[in-house]
């Protein structure tokens, strides 16, 4: 008992210390990574003017995106906005067709959601690395205190 000990001991130790490193190493990658897009937070941001580093800065300019972007599109989303408007001459009348139709062109609207889609998807998938990152070195101290407890009770008397 006391030889199953001591070898669980090391084995659970030595994938604490894999998952300490792993979870370390997502969070200077996350971080490494977001840095060197230098985004700054806009001045109407929660968390107004600061570069975007860490989950909360990410969340903030996430946000903030949203709130943009709702407000150039009058407050439509994506879903909501037709795929064709009618194409409109100076003045703002539509242009018609020979038929006496409105000439229909793609919504340039619907662009900026895609856009402002794939911004705050990227920004929200590094929120989720952090957690999952800082998640695997909770596990990995865990582990690492697991296995300092079966060493000490493999150096008892008990198990001999």
């Amino acid at each position: 008992m006391k030889k199953l000990l001591t070898i669980s001991s090391l084995i659970v130790v030595a994938i604490g210390a894999v998952l300490v490193i792993g979870g370390m190493w997502g969070i200077f990658f996350t971080y490494e990574n977001i840095a060197r897009e230098n985004i700054v937070t806009p001045a109407d941001a929660a968390i107004s003017e600061k570069p975007v580093r860490g989950p909360l800065t990410l969340k903030v300019q996430a946000d903030i995106i949203r709130e943009h972007t709702l407000k150039t599109t009058g407050g439509k989303t994506f879903a909501e906005m037709p795929q064709q408007v009618p194409t409109v001459d100076e003045s703002g009348n539509p242009i018609l067709d020979a038929e006496g139709k409105p000439v229909m062109t793609a919504n340039t609207a619907r662009n900026i959601w895609v856009t402002a889609t794939t911004l705050t998807t990227a920004l929200n998938l590094g929120i989720l690395t952090y957690a999952f990152s800082g998640l695997t070195v909770l596990f990995g101290c865990i582990f690492i205190w697991i296995g300092i407890v079966f060493y000490v009770l493999s150096r008892r008397d008990r198990f001999a």
